[in-house]
């Protein structure tokens, strides 16, 4: 394949090659072969972590979800960004990136939606014992064996943890289905944004007592690890359920297959676990009126789209010597040695 151009150069992580294979590519090659940019599939990394030979070698990188710690980046000059395909950036050491005078984006505007509509799709299956009732057909029984029933969410208080870009797109997607509250608990969202929402804001410890769809909407970093912990499970309702579509250590998996197993909570919708892969032996895959999806619910033909649109657009934009609006780590573009590479690419 040909290329016109500068030589501005992408790598891509071996990764996508076998978690995203036959969704990624046409993007890539439509995006990147218009704006006259190369781009190349890493060799595969040593356990799953970039080598700074490697990050060396582009001006950019498509990352999905390897690890690039501090050893990743340490000495390296050439890239000036990774771009994250998705928002989750817990497997990048942000810190090391910023005094490596390397940028992080990621997508927003493509996960939104579609993780939005996962957690109202676990806010469903769950209210209406879905899985239970396929399981008592599949079985020859019938409606006068169902153990309980459903309910319906009319009067229920929707909470998150966590108020950010996807919680408040399910805020605005469920304003006409009538839950009786909407609140969150989020100290950085600025109350602005939420003009318009009816969304309370709360304390976390009432944001436990009072929600009966406990949904978790934050990253994952050092303050947010085991942030769901027993203290916080035994707060809620008996009737309640906890969502989780983020990332599965913002949850203690120990306090939450306890308390699913003692009847603490009612049941959860789990998309992500502490180890992914949920390994076999895990008690969790006992626990009762639990939904699970293997960190693939919203991942649908849209989410899969625009990640890779959103993600090599940013990529495009930095190659131009511009700043995507995406970017993470936003202290790194004061640093002088960020903005020569910049004025090196708008050459």
């Amino acid at each position: 394949m040909s290329f016109s151009g500068h030589d501005f150069l992408v790598g891509i992580t071996p990764d996508f090659f076998i978690e995203v294979k036959g969704h990624f590519e046409s993007e890539v090659d439509e995006i990147f072969n218009k704006a006259g940019i190369r781009w190349e599939a890493m060799p595969p990394q040593p356990n799953g972590i970039v080598t700074p030979e490697a990050t060396d070698r582009y001006d950019a990188i498509l990352a999905l979800g390897i690890r690039f710690t501090a050893d990743s980046v340490a000495g390296v000059k050439r890239p000036a960004l990774i771009s994250r395909w998705g928002v989750g950036y817990d497997n990048m050491d942000t810190t090391a990136l910023t005094a490596n005078h390397i940028a992080l984006s990621i997508t927003p505007s493509s996960v939104r939606r579609p993780v939005a509509e996962a957690i109202l799709t676990y806010i469903f299956t769950l209210t209406t014992n879905i899985v239970m009732q396929d399981k008592l057909v599949r079985s020859g029984q019938w409606r006068e064996d169902l153990p309980v029933l459903g309910r319906n969410i009319k009067g229920r208080v929707l909470g998150s943890l966590g108020c950010g870009n996807i919680a408040q797109e399910l805020f605005r997607m469920v304003q006409s289905l009538g839950f009786g509250r909407l609140i969150a608990c989020d100290p950085y969202v600025d109350p602005k944004q939420l003009e318009g929402l009816n969304i309370e804001l709360v304390s976390q410890e009432e944001l436990f007592r009072q929600s009966d769809y406990l949904c978790v909407n934050t990253f994952l970093n050092a303050s947010t690890k085991g942030l769901v912990d027993e203290h916080h499970l035994r707060l809620m309702k008996t009737t309640a359920y906890v969502i989780n579509t983020a990332r599965g250590p913002i949850i203690d998996q120990r306090a939450i297959t306890r308390a699913l197993n003692e009847g603490w909570i009612a049941g959860a919708g789990l998309d992500v676990f502490e180890i992914e892969p949920l390994p076999m032996d895990d008690p969790i895959r006992n626990c009762p009126n639990t939904v699970f999806s293997p960190h693939g619910l919203p991942w649908t033909e849209e989410i899969t789209h625009g990640n890779s649109v959103e993600s090599c657009n940013n990529i495009v934009t930095i190659s131009r010597g511009e700043i995507p609006a995406s970017i993470v780590n936003r202290e790194v573009l004061s640093h002088s040695e960020f903005q020569e590479k910049i004025l090196h690419f708008k050459k």
